[in-house]
């Protein structure tokens, strides 16, 4: 790969444009790669979570952990809940626990695979030391800003 940039330039670059842009160019990829199996990230979060628990998970829980992602708020990740219960993805019990449909055991599948594919597509190049001291730079720049993140 050609880069921007000389090393002795590089390292006078802001890392906020940078993370800014490989956030930007990830997620655009993410959202354009789900949309052709017809899921929105969000949706792909939530049948994960769903997926995740072995069982039926609390629409609580699942509105709890992901309503961070990408500050999506809990206003809108109600509404995406709402949007695949709809979608007859999952069901929902008297007591606000989601289970996966046999139809959303497909869609999570078939979004699953994308994933894969796009993380593979995403490290390609990229070893595994590379990738965890990239993470925690990135961690490390979150906590010397002040700032937080969480990720399950």
């Amino acid at each position: 790969m050609e880069y921007s940039h000389s090393d002795a330039e590089l390292i006078r670059q802001p890392i906020g444009y940078w993370s800014w842009a490989a956030s930007k160019a990830v997620v655009s990829r993410t959202r354009a790669a789900l949309a052709q199996v017809g899921t929105t990230q969000p949706q792909w979060w939530i049948l994960a979570q769903v997926a995740g628990a072995g069982g039926a998970k609390a629409r609580a829980e699942v509105s709890r952990v992901l309503r961070g992602y990408l500050d999506t708020g809990p206003r809108a990740l109600e509404e995406e809940i709402d949007r695949t219960l709809a979608l007859g993805w999952l069901t929902e019990d008297a007591t606000g626990r989601l289970n996966l449909t046999e139809v959303g055991r497909a869609r999570h599948g078939e979004a699953a695979a994308v994933q894969a594919g796009l993380e593979a597509e995403r490290r390609a190049g990229i070893s595994d030391a590379e990738y965890l001291t990239t993470l925690k730079v990135l961690q490390r720049f979150i906590h010397n800003t002040g700032g937080s993140a969480w990720h399950h």
